[in-house]
Parts: C-alpha cells; sequence; structure tokens
C-alpha cells in the first residue's frame, strides 16, 4: 500500500457546471476511499489552484462552493505552480519530511509519460512509484483527454531537464555561504580546494546543504548535486562541462588521465589544463597533489582500506612515473576527514595501523581501538619520500574532524547511510 498519493490535475480543466464539482468529489473521495487508511501523505497537483474553462464572464469556478468537495479538498495538501518543475520538487520536499518512499500517482493516460520523465530526474531508485489511470468521467466536466503517449523525443527530454534546472537555480543556499578552504602551500598555478557543508540547494537534514554526490541509496538526485556542482564552479572559477570525480572502490588503482578510464579508482593525476578532478570525502580523507614544476596534479580518496593500501603514494608514484615529477617538488594536502576521537575499528583491522606506527592507534588493547587515518597518511607519505614540510594536514579548518563538526561537513560515522559528501579539487589554470 501507497505511503504517499500523489492526483495529478495539472493538465485538466473544469467548468463551472454542477456535474464537474461532482466528478472532482467523486474522484477524490475515491482516492480518499482506498487510500486514507494506510498513506500518509494525499495531494493534489495542479495548475495554479484548479482551474476552469471561460463561460461567459466566469473566468474561474469556485469549486469551494461545493460544501462536500470543500470538506474533502482539507483532506489533501494542493500543490499548486505553473511549473511541473516546482510543483513535483515542492511535493518531493514534502514527501522527504515524512522520509515516505512508496508513491501511487494517479495520472491521466496522456500526461503520464511526461510524469515519469520528471521523476526519473527529479526522485532516485530510493523511492518506488507506481502509477494509476486517473479517471473522471462528467459531461463537459473536462478537457477530452487524448490517448495515452507511449514515448517523448529527445527535444522534449531536453526541454524537462532544461526547466527543472532553471528552477533549480532560483533557490536559496542553505545553511550559510558556500565555503571553500584552500591551502597557502599550493601554488597559483593551481585551482583548488576542500568543500564543507554549506552554500547548496539540498534540504535533507543529513544531506544539507552542499551534498556533492548522489546515488540509487540517496534522496538526492543528480540535477540537484548538479547544481551545486554548478555554484561550486562559479565560485571557484572552474569549467563544471571538464569535471572527474573518483570512482570510488576504497583500493589504491589510479586513473591517468589520457589513458583509458578504469571502472573504478580512487586516484586521478593529471597534467591537462582547465580539467578539474575531484575525491570525494564524508569520514574518508580527499587529498589533493600539485607539482608547481612541472605543472602536474593529482587527488585521492583515502578511507582506511586506501590508507592501508598505500593509495596516496600510488598517486605520488603516477606523477612520478608518467609527468616526470620529483618527490622533493610533490605538495600533498590532506583533507578533512574522520578524527582518530570518532573513528573506531575491530582490534584485527586496527593491528595493521599499529603495526604501521603505535602512535596511530589509541586503546589498542580494546576491541575496538581508535584509528588514526591522517598520522597514517602522514607516516606513509614521508616514508616515500615527499618532505615532511610539504605535507599539509594541520592546519586550519582541513584538520578539523568531519564526525565532530556537524556544522561545517557531512559524515557516515555520524548521519549513517544518507550521509552527503563534500570534495577536494584541482586544477591546472588555463
Amino acid at each position: 500500500m501507497a505511503e504517499a498519493v500523489l492526483v495529478d490535475f495539472f493538465g485538466l480543466q473544469f467548468n463551472s457546471q454542477k456535474n464537474s464539482h461532482q466528478a472532482l468529489l467523486k474522484t477524490l473521495d475515491a482516492v480518499r476511499f482506498h487510500h486514507a487508511a494506510k498513506a500518509k501523505f494525499l495531494c493534489i497537483m495542479c495548475y495554479n489552484n484548479i482551474s476552469c474553462e471561460r463561460d461567459g464572464a466566469h473566468n474561474n469556478c469556485e469549486l469551494e462552493g461545493s460544501n462536500g468537495l470543500s470538506t474533502l479538498l482539507r483532506e489533501f495538501e494542493t500543490v499548486s505552480n505553473p511549473s511541473m518543475a516546482a510543483s513535483l520538487y515542492t511535493i518531493k520536499q514534502k514527501i522527504d519530511e515524512k522520509n515516505l518512499s512508496s508513491i501511487k500517482v494517479i495520472v491521466s493516460m496522456h500526461r503520464k509519460t511526461l510524469l515519469k520523465a520528471f521523476i526519473d530526474q527529479l526522485f532516485t531508485s530510493v523511492y518506488n512509484f507506481e502509477f494509476e489511470d486517473l479517471q473522471v468521467t462528467s459531461r463537459g466536466g473536462l478537457l477530452k483527454q487524448s490517448t495515452e503517449v507511449s514515448m517523448i523525443t529527445a527535444q522534449e527530454v531536453e526541454a524537462i531537464q532544461n526547466e527543472i534546472q532553471t528552477y533549480l537555480r532560483t533557490l536559496p543556499a542553505l545553511k550559510g555561504e558556500l565555503t571553500i578552504i584552500t591551502s597557502p602551500l599550493i601554488s597559483d598555478i593551481f585551482l583548488h580546494g576542500f568543500t564543507t557543508r554549506t552554500g547548496g540547494i539540498s534540504y535533507i537534514p543529513t544531506l544539507s546543504s552542499f551534498n556533492l554526490f548522489s546515488s540509487s541509496k540517496r534522496r538526492d538526485p543528480k540535477v540537484v548535486v548538479q547544481e551545486n556542482l554548478r555554484r561550486l564552479g562559479n565560485a571557484a572559477g572552474f569549467n563544471v562541462e571538464k569535471f572527474y570525480r573518483i570512482k570510488t572502490d576504497h583500493a589504491n588503482d589510479v586513473w591517468i588521465m589520457g589513458r583509458k578510464e578504469p571502472e573504478s579508482y580512487d586516484g586521478i593525476t593529471t597534467n591537462q589544463r582547465g580539467v578539474t578532478i575531484a575525491a570525494l570525502g564524508a569520514d574518508c580523507m580527499p587529498i589533493v597533489f600539485a607539482d608547481p614544476v612541472k605543472k602536474a596534479c593529482g587527488v585521492a580518496h583515502s578511507g582506511w582500506k586506501g590508507t592501508l593500501l598505500g593509495v596516496a603514494m600510488a598517486t605520488v608514484n603516477a606523477m612520478v612515473t608518467e609527468y616526470g615529477c620529483s618527490l622533493e617538488d610533490i605538495i600533498v594536502v590532506l583533507g578533512p576527514s574522520v578524527g582518530p576521537c570518532c573513528f573506531t575499528l575491530p582490534r584485527e583491522s586496527a593491528k595493521e595501523f599499529h603495526n604501521l606506527d603505535p602512535e596511530c592507534v589509541r586503546l589498542f588493547d580494546s576491541p575496538d581501538p581508535y584509528v588514526d587515518i591522517r598520522k597514517a597518511t602522514r607516516i606513509l607519505l614521508e616514508r616515500g619520500g615527499i618532505l615532511p614540510q610539504n605535507i599539509q594536514d594541520l592546519n586550519q579548518d582541513l584538520n578539523l574532524c568531519t564526525s565532530c563538526h556537524p556544522d561545517k561537513f557531512f559524515s557516515h560515522v555520524r548521519d549513517g547511510h544518507n550521509f552527503g559528501t563534500q570534495i577536494g579539487f584541482i586544477s591546472i589554470r588555463e
């Protein structure tokens, strides 16, 4: 049984005759009868209130004029807007506020395919949609419904995408201004930075507001993440059309840009100008690498597994091998990550960090010792030949624990599976 029921009157027009009231009353009463007991949200979507055909001097019918209809309408929430994108996004917010995922959409045949196209853009696989044909019969009560449209054109899909993007651009930033943390160690020939959680449009509490990753397991759709990224590109000065994120596998594979892209990898290196590369992080650590001499850069995603597998030095070694970088020229900046105050591992896994250096582990004799992935990363970088003074890990906001600072950072440890993601990024200026 559906947790939410959406009745789409967006494309329908009513006249002021009594039978129009009766048809609408009958339709909504049937919805209430079948769904009110189980559904936690009943909603009507329409175009600037339920509108009517022109009838002489009357431009709008007074649907509230019927006592029965007026009473029934109070059991439904009405979302009215001239934009389909705005209406559906508003409904999505209301569904997410109630943490619902099973949705029945009651829609006329000729609008079903169009509505599905909007839903595909605005919702993820977290939601389960079921569609039912809208049945409203009234002599003169409704405009004639066309037959079902089974496909929409590529041009129509593009128009839908443009409508959604245009609407999302109008939304205000949430949770404060967009903030980019930079390092003084990195030369001005590079654009770089680490994002925080403020200044975006993501509204779900654990994703709010500057979430920069979408997946089938989260409620943020790609279009919202893309709008957040567009705002980041404008603020930082990079081209979002030349932006590449790591495809995380929690290992140590590195994609050398220009070669065939692997299916998954936790490091990227490039010497191409104007291309922005980024590493994800939400407790796991985004790392940025820069060589101002050879004008090459890299990023890495380093969780506890990637740290032990040496993803940081794998990225360094790729820069040395591919671009002729010297170890003494490479700058490495460790982005925000979970600290040893909040991150624990089973003792068997923590033992590998203890073997690396006992200072990487606290309370080692406990069943779940506390582990310091930042210290472990510095140790491995220094052992690999990176100069200690060329590693930044304890400056400004970069060393704050992501779990301890919910106002600044996303955290998987703190927020659970529906967590948001920040990034570290770098590019060589054109």
